[in-house]
């Protein structure tokens, strides 16, 4: 992971099963700098049962008699479509990126598309068998982390580095712990697995996101730790930003006002490019840990300091005292840390006021 901040504009649902307003979303994502645009792919009948419930937020932004299953089943994106985007993607120059909510939708990103890596969202961090498979492919994972306690992420790492490094062994909650504990199992982890702050609401309340938490994932887990943001505008994305985040990801829509169930707590193009550019300059601003004086504040430091000078005019022979000695601008003579050295002392020189005091 390099310095520069991952920003994933999340398309999500937001294309509301049309291919051409999909297409759309790319061409947004692209125009506001975004690294990578990224969708969802999953399989109704796979994700949901037929008398799951919504959630409330998908109750006030979708038909109140529409089931959830009827409505993830219309957001679905067939093989062609997702063929399309992908093509589209390597057109525009944006990495195309797309969470798997099943197994049959992971084996057709990866072995139908090999992406670089895969996304798993807050919902599946306790999905053992889709976890398992992930690591399996090898691919690097982004794993969100909403809803869940420390003890339920390192279960889902413990999981991974299993997958990842053992290959002769039969999963089990011993064998998990076994790889998470070995040299082999962090080792694939600090490599492999990005983990994403996040606060599972849409949208999430102020009070609830809870920033401070990424450095606690930083120092509990000993990995990269990014931001899933779900709050309204860009002021939390970019404070994660300032906070450490090396991955940034945020849903966008064409329009906050379009049906489905995520436009809401999603930013409009003219937004996702301001955030883009507001997290780019907070990049170069964060800079180093080193306290020094920066190359553009240099030539400011006689203007700006001061240097010791005469109060009133001194004749040679006269003593330096509280009465006849200042500090005024500029600060290109004696430094005022020696005031009280000079006290005193007898000048060797006639002055007149505000000339500098000369050794």
């Amino acid at each position: 992971m390099n310095n520069r901040v991952y920003i994933i504009a999340e398309a999500g649902v937001n294309h509301n099963g049309l291919l051409d307003q999909a297409i759309r979303l790319i061409d947004v994502a692209t125009e506001a700098g975004a690294d990578a645009v990224k969708f969802q792919t999953f399989k109704a009948d796979q994700l949901v049962s037929r008398a799951a419930p919504k959630a409330e937020y998908q109750v006030k932004n979708t038909a109140a008699s529409e089931s959830q299953h009827e409505m993830i089943r219309k957001l679905e994106l067939s093989e062609e479509a997702h063929l399309a985007l992908v093509s589209h993607c390597n057109t525009n120059g944006i990495e195309f990126l797309s969470t798997p909510f099943d197994l049959e939708s992971l084996k057709m990103l990866v072995r139908k598309f090999d992406l670089s890596k895969i996304k798993l969202s807050s919902g599946d961090i306790t999905n053992a068998p889709l976890l398992f498979e992930t690591a399996r492919t090898g691919k690097p994972i982004i794993l969100s982390t909403g809803m869940s306690t420390l003890g339920e992420i390192e279960m889902a790492l413990e999981i991974l580095a299993f997958g990842y490094t053992v290959k002769d062994e039969s999963p089990s909650l011993m064998a998990f712990e076994k790889a998470y504990g070995s040299a082999l199992g962090r080792k694939a982890l600090q490599e492999k697995v990005t983990l994403l702050h996040c606060t599972t609401e849409y949208p999430a309340p102020f009070t609830d996101i809870n920033l401070r938490a990424i450095a606690t994932l930083q120092q509990a887990f000993g990995l990269h730790v990014g931001y899933s943001d779900h709050t309204q505008g860009i002021a939390i994305p970019v404070a994660a930003v300032a906070l450490g985040a090396v991955i940034i990801e945020k849903h966008f829509t064409l329009d906050r006002n379009l049906p489905g169930p995520d436009h809401k707590a999603s930013l409009e193009p003219d937004e996702l490019k301001q955030m883009v550019r507001s997290i780019r300059e907070v990049e170069l601003a964060l800079g180093s840990s080193t306290k020094q004086p920066a190359a553009s504040e240099l030539r400011n430091r006689p203007v700006a300091r001061k240097s010791l000078v005469a109060a009133q005019d001194i004749r040679k022979g006269e003593a330096f005292t509280q009465s006849n000695l200042a500090v005024k601008r500029p600060g290109d003579g004696i430094n005022p840390i020696c005031y009280w050295e000079w006290l005193g002392k007898i000048a060797d020189r006639d002055y007149q006021q505000d000339d500098k005091v000369k050794s």
